[in-house]
């Protein structure tokens, strides 16, 4: 009923940048936030950066400066724009929509895309 497609992630040497979208599609009612949240190796999930719908971006305090999350609203897009890549960057980013469905307009729930790894290393 709901997609989450996610572009981009690699390979990127220290210092780099990376840009990753993420489109909702299906039978969305009403989306309430969309983002970023970010996995690395033998750690928690944890928020990299989200944007509930009117409001301001929530960003991770250490991310703060160095990433920058947009939302196109008529496209129900995410992007994502990773600017001076650390080794400690490298994790799997999955996206997030908390959004309802035209069959339950007044239940929001979390979806999620399948993850896109994002490697940081010389």
């Amino acid at each position: 009923q709901v997609q989450l497609v996610e572009v981009g992630g690699g390979l990127v040497q220290p210092g780099g940048s990376l840009r990753l979208s993420c489109a909702a599609s299906g039978s969305i009612f009403s989306i309430n936030a969309m983002g970023w949240y970010r996995q690395a190796p033998g750690k928690q999930r944890e928020l990299v950066a989200s944007i509930p719908s009117g409001r301001t971006t929530n960003y991770a305090d250490s991310l703060k400066g160095r990433f920058t999350l947009s939302r196109d609203y008529a496209k129900n897009t995410v992007y994502l724009q990773m600017n001076n890549l650390k080794p400690e960057d490298t994790a799997v980013y999955y996206c997030n929509a908390v959004l309802s469905l035209y069959s339950a307009p007044n239940t929001l729930r979390d979806y999620w895309g399948q993850g896109t790894q994002v490697t940081v290393s010389s």
